[in-house]
């Protein structure tokens, strides 16, 4: 092992100093190369340690950081919620995987460099990397070789630390650095390797494939319809789609081409029709249930995607509504209290008009209603999401009670958790939902009326979804990331 430096029984490659950046480019290709030296550094200390065992030391490499120091006040464009720090300090951010947020560190650090007109340096940070997230790109070992190594890993490499790996940033209640540093994105290292090593167990797909759009749905349904349209797109030159990716990392390229069956079963089987900038679509189906909405959507919300939107089935509450109506959440009843912890339910969840607007409008093209008409078969009201999914069965004076007072037109168990955590990550969201029961009036999901249900709602309601977010890709970054979902101190990166 070359180009190492030993502190005490710590051994660590050698200090690299930070550099000045006024070039974008260039400082993304510094960070890559110090990720790559840090994360190559502890794969042969392992394998080293593996064959021969551990002798006493202990083996360190470092996140690189980016770094600013801002001397004044600057004057920026009122209209940009991110892209700019508040005023005078120094700010910074651990990072990871700079291969695989290269558009993204480039873009960010972009902004920063226009909107500040000083440099940005790049250098190692003081957060050790855990064997475990360095090991897992690594071709040659794996996660499971930690798991299984025959001497204590917390004696030989530093392992994950929950002291850096939480929402503390996003949840707004982070305090600065002993140094004063305040910080420049909105998660730290760890924390993202963190997720990205849950979404890969989750999905069974690969997180580079995970695309900038994405749709959740509670039902398997969707798939079906979903790799049906990703077909068809494959096979117009003119969509700008270039694969479909199932579980197991299952990629085609030719419409007509079989999918290998894998065998694999995933808690949350994910699909992606991907572009090759990235702004393609991701389907998740979460399954049923709060839990898994908020699992989901913890993790994804890593990646910095631009909009994450429901579409789910729900139970109409008013006597007006029939089966396979649309419901578009304007406001959310938040019964599901798994967020309740990192967001009180007093916290409103605004909705959003560039995601409104996009859904009412695939809607009105889909269905072709305009107008009054359009209220024939859709809804705009107020959702509300519990976590008991036989809520019938109770007593129905108390929850019927706060469902009237709270305007509810529908309810289900994942849009409010969705629409949470996209205000919490500051990820744009929206909830399109079809009315799949009227519990209130005596109107269940029987086994003969699902059947039918799905097979003439699924494909008009996925096309819908599909609809709104290619119109959501075609919109600018600064109009679609809104000054609505920022609060006071925010970070410079989305």
């Amino acid at each position: 092992m070359t180009d190492t430096e030993k502190h005490s029984n710590i051994i660590s490659p050698r200090t690299a100093d930070p550099e000045g950046f006024t070039d974008a480019g260039k400082a993304v290709a510094r960070l890559q190369e110090l990720y790559q030296q840090a994360t190559e550094f502890l794969a042969t200390a392992f394998a080293e340690t593996r064959q021969s065992g551990a002798k006493g030391q202990r083996f360190r490499a470092y996140y690189p950081e980016i770094r600013l120091t801002c001397r004044s006040y600057s004057t920026v464009d009122s209209r940009l919620s991110f892209g700019h720090v508040a005023g005078p300090g120094t700010y910074a951010t651990t990072v990871t995987r700079p291969d695989l947020f290269a558009n993204y560190l480039r873009q960010q650090i972009t902004l920063l460099l226009e909107n500040h007109q000083t440099e940005i340096f790049i250098g190692p940070s003081k957060t050790p990397i855990p064997i475990h997230f360095a090991l897992l790109n690594d071709t040659a070992l794996s996660p499971s070789a930690a798991t299984a190594a025959e001497f204590s890993l917390r004696d030989v490499f530093d392992v994950p630390d929950l002291t850096t790996t939480n929402d503390d940033i996003v949840n707004g209640v982070f305090k600065s650095a002993s140094d004063g540093t305040d910080p420049l994105g909105p998660f730290t290292a760890q924390r993202v390797d963190y997720s990205l090593a849950r979404l890969a167990h989750y999905t069974a797909t690969d997180v580079e494939h995970f695309q900038n759009y994405v749709l959740f749905t509670n039902y398997q349904f969707y798939v079906s319809e979903f790799e049906a349209y990703a077909r068809q797109a494959l096979a117009d030159p003119e969509s700008g789609y270039t694969s479909f990716v199932s579980p197991g990392n299952q990629i085609i390229t030719d419409p007509k081409a079989d999918i290998p069956t894998t065998g694999s079963t995933p808690q949350m089987p994910t699909y992606h029709l991907t572009r090759a900038n990235g702004n393609g679509i991701t389907l998740v189906n979460i399954g049923v249930g709060p839990s898994n909405a908020k699992t989901a959507t913890d993790h994804i919300a890593v990646l910095r995607p631009h909009a994450w939107v429901m579409l789910g089935h729900c139970a109409g509450l008013r006597n007006s509504q029939s089966l396979g109506d649309f419901v578009l959440a304007h406001a959310y009843l938040r019964e599901d209290k798994v967020l309740d912890a990192d967001l009180p339910s007093w916290v409103p969840i605004p909705a959003l008009a560039e995601v409104q607007i996009a859904l009412e409008t695939a809607v009105a093209n889909v269905t072709e209603l305009q107008g009054f008409e359009l209220k024939k078969i859709m809804r705009t009201g107020t959702v509300a999401t519990v976590d008991n999914r036989n809520w019938e069965l109770r007593d129905h004076s108390g929850p019927v009670q706060r469902l009237s007072q709270s305007r509810a037109i529908a309810l289900d168990m994942e849009s409010a958790t969705i629409a949470g955590n996209g205000f919490r990550f500051r990820v744009p969201y929206g909830t399109l939902l079809c009315v799949s029961d009227k519990p209130l009036h005596g109107e269940l999901k029987l086994p003969g009326m699902a059947s039918e249900f799905y097979k003439t709602q699924v494909s008009r309601h996925l096309e819908v979804g599909i609809r709104a977010m290619e119109s959501l890709q075609n919109m600018p970054l600064e109009r679609l990331h809104s000054r609505k979902l920022r609060s006071f101190d925010e970070t410079a990166f989305l």
